[in-house]
């Protein structure tokens, strides 16, 4: 089977603290393995059996995870966009990073590929 991982986009222009940007990645892992496991059972039980490999890269701003977002969903890639509840340091609805996998890493990479590590 081909590697399979999960790549998360993270806003570098929201300045968030480092607590609040972990909490921000798990949200956008989860959902996506989530979505994963029920459209593309095979890719997330590979993950799973791979080491659930995990990569965290930069976003610009939210217009670059919006598109990064609607060009998963083209490519029928699972993916989550994560919005705050705003209950801490950003204002209800700030979108603040998006995840794309578990997939194959070549399908993923054809997304994120040019994004720099966080």
């Amino acid at each position: 089977m081909a590697e399979i991982k999960q790549v998360i986009v993270v806003r570098t222009d929201l300045k968030m603290g480092k607590g609040k940007l972990a909490a921000q990645v798990a949200h956008a892992a989860l959902a996506s393995a989530e979505e994963s496991m029920g459209r593309h059972a095979s890719w997330y039980h590979e993950w799973k059996d791979q080491g659930q490999a995990k990569v965290v890269v930069k976003g610009a701003d939210e217009s670059e995870l919006q598109e990064l977002f609607k060009k998963a969903k083209t490519m029928g890639l699972p993916s989550s966009l994560i919005q705050d509840a705003g209950r801490t340091q950003l204002e209800p609805g700030t979108v603040t990073c998006m995840a794309v996998g578990p997939a194959p890493a070549e399908l993923v990479d054809r997304l994120t590929g040019q994004l720099k590590l966080l």
